[in-house]
């Protein structure tokens, strides 16, 4: 699988956060989005306790349809 690249430089700071507090992405209120690599899709976290996340199709920050900007940044 090619590295993925993100769609703008919001998108790419929040899914490369690191909380120095939190190993989980889903334990850090800081984490909004979340990228699934086994599952190739986009979500925003809900900070439920748990590990779930709503699936995106447009980025929140550009409106970038992240399947496109994920698959044509790739070849």
């Amino acid at each position: 699988m090619a590295a993925r690249s993100e769609c703008c430089e919001a998108m790419a700071l929040q899914l490369n956060w690191k909380c120095e507090q939190h190993s989980d992405p889903f334990d850090c209120a800081d984490v909004l989005v979340y990228y699934s690599e086994e599952r190739d899709q986009y979500g925003i976290v809900i900070h439920d306790g748990g590990t779930s996340y709503s699936v995106i199709e447009y980025c929140p920050w550009c409106g970038a349809r992240l399947s496109e900007a994920h698959s044509s940044k790739d070849e």
